[in-house]
């Protein structure tokens, strides 16, 4: 979407699409959450029921709703299958309101660069529509590959800021580190 609103209900890459989820990905998010490679790091992500992957879309539908932004699911341009899902949404880190980028890709779509060029897009995104949110991203120490995704989506470390998660210690990429920079003066 290129009209200047926040809202981005589409947004497209050379190879993807990525849009708003609807109720017919429902099963795809349980496909994705219930792989035990998919949720490797961050366990606490992992779904085992149906249920369980349908309170999860609607707390992303929620979060369109409150803010006109969120997680998009992420297909091959001409394909009805979803490769995984890729956004962000609002959070609070060190008492600062935050975007956290995530990105999640079944591990069938893993290697092919999807998860980077679809984190790109929602950087860019973000960097437009929400100028004002500093965008960072919370990563295990041992996810190499997580890593390599945030920096080729624009990212960098900022050890200043690393932070206990939910499933452990999280090392935090920033897209603009000059925000963070004047924080410590």
């Amino acid at each position: 979407m290129s009209d200047g609103s926040t809202t981005a209900e589409e947004l497209l890459t050379a190879r993807l699409s990525l849009r708003r989820p609807g109720e017919a990905d429902i099963d795809a998010i349980l496909a994705v959450h219930s792989d035990p490679g998919t949720c490797t790091h961050n366990p606490s992500d992992a779904l085992a029921r149906f249920e369980e992957a349908e309170a999860l879309y609607r707390r992303w539908d929620a979060q369109w709703e409150r803010h006109g932004y969120g997680y998009w699911v992420v297909r091959r341009h001409g394909s009805a299958r979803q490769v995984g899902f890729c956004g962000v949404k609002s959070m609070e880190l060190h008492g600062e309101r935050v975007l956290n980028l995530f990105y999640r890709f079944a591990t069938g779509a893993w290697g092919q660069g999807f998860a980077g060029e679809a984190a790109a897009a929602v950087t860019t995104w973000a960097s437009r529509h929400a100028p004002d949110l500093p965008l960072i991203a919370r990563i295990r120490p041992a996810n190499l590959a997580s890593q390599r995704v945030a920096v080729r989506a624009g990212l960098s470390r900022a050890r200043h800021l690393d932070t206990e998660g939910y499933d452990g210690f999280d090392w935090i990429y920033v897209a603009r580190p000059e925000h963070w920079a004047a924080k410590d003066r």
